[in-house]
């Protein structure tokens, strides 16, 4: 299952932002062999929940990323994404996604006409374009500094 919270509206935001406040204060004081996190939720009747603290941080990495206004997607790492989805992902256009595999640059398997990729491989080939941008640029700064261009 994959889950898309979109773009919060001010008031979420300003929400996240006020439970970040509390969350802190709480994160502050798990230690640092402690296993879960005890939450109460409240509605019509009071909840107690146990969760790991991993979740506990997870939601607050969410919540921070809401505060910010910026949308969310959680999306399992044995995932397999549509051309879309990476697109997405990477933030390209769905024809550029396409030239990448039929170049074989991202490999990927076909359901029927519709072509899937493996979110660890869409990881992998993201890993290695930064690091091909990080080094192309260590190239120009070095080239630039050798040139006494003022950078």
């Amino acid at each position: 299952m994959d889950a898309v919270v979109q773009k919060p509206s001010k008031s979420d935001q300003r929400i996240a932002r006020q439970s970040l406040t509390s969350l802190d204060r709480i994160d502050s004081k798990i230690y640092k062999n402690r296993k879960s996190v005890a939450i109460e939720v409240t509605d019509d009747e009071v909840t107690h929940v146990e969760i790991p603290v991993s979740a506990f941080r997870f939601l607050k990495f969410i919540l921070n990323n809401m505060a910010q206004g910026k949308a969310i997607s959680l999306v399992p790492e044995e995932s397999e994404l549509s051309t879309q989805q990476a697109a997405d992902l990477l933030n390209v256009s769905r024809p550029h996604i396409v030239k990448l595999l039929e170049e074989g640059k991202i490999p990927y398997s076909k359901a029927g006409s519709h072509r899937r990729i493996r979110l660890e491989d869409l990881q992998e080939y993201a890993r290695s374009m930064k690091m091909d941008r990080s080094e192309a640029l260590d190239k120009l700064a070095k080239e630039a500094q050798e040139l006494d261009l003022g950078y």
